[in-house]
Parts: structure tokens; sequence; C-alpha cells
């Protein structure tokens, strides 16, 4: 390592001197970067002690630092609280998410058993009236067979009477006839 009186080279041994620049070798810099300070120390703090300047410097440092973790621990404990007051409300959000999930599939059941037995009337009813339409067509189609038949009965009678009755035969059923509604009348007289 160098000495520490090599720092202090004059000016003019450097190629550079007489002009401003940057010295980038650190072994060189630090020692000189030192003197100037503890010269600018001396000049200024005539009478102040060099090492009381270093602990209230220190001090002040060390105070804000001290701040600096204060404030980070009323930070961090406001933090805690407010993250306890989320999950506080997120669990209540979950629970009341579940009643709602749960309510929704209670009604949904509900709706679909509702659904279901309102379907079950109307195919129920929808059956009554098939099977009423069935019943009433039939007596229609069993009433238009009779009135059918007996007119066909009517026909074949009439045909019968009138191919068997001779007009001599048709009086005397007309007088047949004649004499029982009259003897009748004489029974209720």
């Amino acid at each position: 390592m160098k000495n520490v009186t090599d720092s202090f080279v004059p000016l003019g041994h450097w190629p550079s001197a007489g002009s401003f620049g940057l010295n980038t070798d650190i072994l060189a810099t630090n020692p000189i970067n030192l003197s100037v300070v503890l010269g600018v120390l001396i000049f200024f703090g005539k009478g102040v002690c060099a090492s009381c300047l270093l602990s209230d410097l220190l001090d002040n440092r060390k105070q804000r630092i001290l701040n600096t973790i204060q404030n980070s621990e009323e930070l961090r404990g406001g933090a805690i609280k407010q993250l306890k007051k989320a999950r506080a409300r997120l669990r209540k959000v979950e629970i009341e998410a579940d009643q709602f999930r749960v309510n929704g599939y209670s009604e949904i059941e509900r709706e679909k058993f509702t659904l279901i037995n309102s379907t079950y009337k109307i195919l129920e009813q929808l059956e009554n009236y098939k099977n009423e339409t069935i019943h009433f067509e039939q007596q229609r189609a069993i009433n238009q067979v009779r009135q059918q038949v007996f007119q066909q009965a009517l026909k074949g009678a009439i045909g019968t009477l009138n191919s068997c009755l001779s007009n001599e035969l048709h009086l005397r059923t007309i007088n047949v006839n004649i004499g029982m509604f009259g003897a009748m009348k004489e029974i209720t007289d």
C-alpha cells in the first residue's frame, strides 16, 4: 500500500496538472478526500471538537434511523390492522356468498319442483280433456249410428207396411184403433 505522504505529490508531477478532472484511482483519491474534509472541518470548526461534530452527526443519523424505524413500525401496525379488517370482511363476504349460493340452490330446487308439479297438473288436465273429448265423440258417433239405424228400421218398417197393407186392411186397422180409443174414452168418463 502507498504511503499517505505519496498522496501529496506536487500538482506539477501529474500529467494533467493545472486542469480540473476526475481521478478514478481509489487509493490515490481517498486520502486526498479525507484530507480535504479534515481541512474544511478544522477551518470552519475552529474550536469545535471533530469527535463532537462526528458524534452529533452520528446521533442525528441514529435519531433519524430510529424515527424511520418507529414510523415503519407504526405503518406496519396500521397495515396489520387493515389486513385483519380486510380478512374479516372477506370471511363475511364468503359467508354471505355461501348463503346466497345455498339460498339460490334451494330457490332453484323449489322452482323446479313447482314447475314439475304445474307441468304434471297441466298434463293431467290435458289427459282429462282428451278423455272427455274421446267420450263425447264416442257418444256422438253412437247417437249418429243409432239415429241412422232407427231411420233405416223406420224406412224398412214403412216399406214393409206399405207393401203388406192394402187399402182394405188399412181401413180396418184404422176402424179398430178408433174403436179402442172410443172404449178408452168411455172407461175414463
